[in-house]
């Protein structure tokens, strides 16, 4: 079925297969994040087009307005590396039929070199460090919204993307995001590191629906991938080794060492630090009688700590640079109450944030939380689900 992008609102509703009474509501909205058409008409709009679901509905959110923004797909991946899967031949022949239907370009960027320079080499460096760092939070702020805008970004003043978050104006006059409607596929943890002037251009239409809505939607327009996976791993480590990718892309040499237990005492080998991450239970290869769990790196001496399911708990943490999003920022000694997220999945403890210096900040917890891990992200919402910034966890207080 083609769907003409110049047609109106209304002849989308008259067609017979939009008979669902709730996506005929969703389809039926005139705004795009609180802009109307005639406002949007106003604007230069780019869409950040990856081939996937969401970001085709997006484009499709601004073709049943009659509009036919410029699209781009970021190419990540090298071409010699096809098993990466940040970039594949199939994303990128939909990204052409998607924008190709509703009437819009498509531009292809090649971010490949900015993504090895800023992200890849940054992961592999932390890992090597004993940190686990989060590639996807550096992607979202060096790459999506960063090296594609002194590529082509600069030239619009929207940029729509695919992100389940909803971008806010408060009343302070301060940019931040809000979770999005899809509690379960809410993104806006990764997207904490976002500036002023970046939220400031950017639209996340998705984040007004839940993931269900968008596929019914792609379902309705017929859209050959309603039903598509959703990209999980870290696209150049697509199976999750990290130390095999570190092995196979640079010349360190990864050594085995010790396992102790948190009195010091050797409890086997470990393979290399960069094998493990704090809370790692399976793949350990210890048999002590009781679930044990990495608690510690210990890069210097070479060692992973192991501990029992209560030494793997923390109180707080220490964290570094920091990016405030609906507040300014604190001053050195002030403190406020927030709820914090230490990773993706987490759902979030209440806890005091204070400033202890020009971009370094404590955390105490309610309760204490497990394994947090440094170089995560710690994120923090206030009461209204608002992000109010986050930074980088820089080591765990027991």
């Amino acid at each position: 079925m083609y769907i003409n992008p110049s047609r109106s609102i209304i002849g989308f509703c008259v067609i017979p297969s939009f008979r669902n009474f709730a996506l005929m509501m969703l389809i039926e909205k005139d705004k795009i994040d609180g802009l109307t058409v005639d406002e949007l008409r106003q604007k230069r709009i780019a869409v950040l087009l990856s081939g996937g679901v969401d970001s085709s509905v997006v484009v499709w959110e601004f073709a049943r307005l009659g509009l036919h923004p410029d699209c781009f797909y970021i190419k990540i991946g090298p071409e010699e590396q096809e098993e990466w899967d940040c970039s594949s031949e199939e994303d990128l022949e939909m990204a052409t039929a998607v924008a190709a239907r509703f009437g819009c370009k498509l531009q292809l960027i090649d971010c490949h070199k900015e993504y090895w320079d800023q992200v890849t080499r940054y992961t592999m460096d932390k890992v090597r460090a004993g940190f686990t760092p989060n590639p996807d939070v550096m992607c979202n702020r060096l790459i999506k919204f960063g090296a594609f805008d002194e590529k082509a970004g600069y030239q619009y003043d929207l940029i729509a993307t695919g992100h389940y978050a909803k971008v806010v104006k408060l009343k302070n006059g301060r940019y931040s995001l809000h979770t999005a409607k899809s509690s379960g596929k809410d993104q806006t943890y990764a997207l904490y590191n976002l500036t002023q002037e970046q939220l400031a251009r950017t639209l996340m239409p998705v984040g007004d629906y839940e993931k269900d809505e968008i596929r019914k939607i792609a379902e309705r327009i017929s859209l050959r991938i309603a039903n598509k996976p959703d990209s999980q791993d870290i696209c150049f480590v697509p199976d999750g080794d990290y130390a095999k990718f570190i092995e196979e892309n640079s010349d360190i040499n990864i050594r085995s060492g010790e396992f102790v237990n948190t009195r010091g005492e050797v409890l086997g080998t470990h393979k290399g630090i960069t094998h493990y991450t704090i809370g790692q239970r399976k793949g350990l290869g210890l048999s002590l009688g009781e679930p044990a769990f990495v608690t510690k790196i210990d890069v210097n001496n070479n060692q992973v700590v192991i501990g029992n399911s209560l030494e793997v708990l923390d109180k707080g943490l220490i964290a570094d640079r920091v990016n405030w999003m609906s507040i300014e920022g604190l001053k050195m000694g002030e403190s406020i109450s927030l709820k914090a997220k230490i990773r993706y999945s987490h759902k979030g403890e209440n806890c005091i944030v204070k400033a202890i210096s020009d971009d370094k900040i404590s955390v105490e917890f309610e309760q204490p939380v497990r394994a947090v891990t440094p170089g995560q992200a710690v994120v923090f919402y206030d009461e209204d689900s608002y992000v109010a910034g986050g930074a980088t966890i820089v080591e765990a207080v027991k």
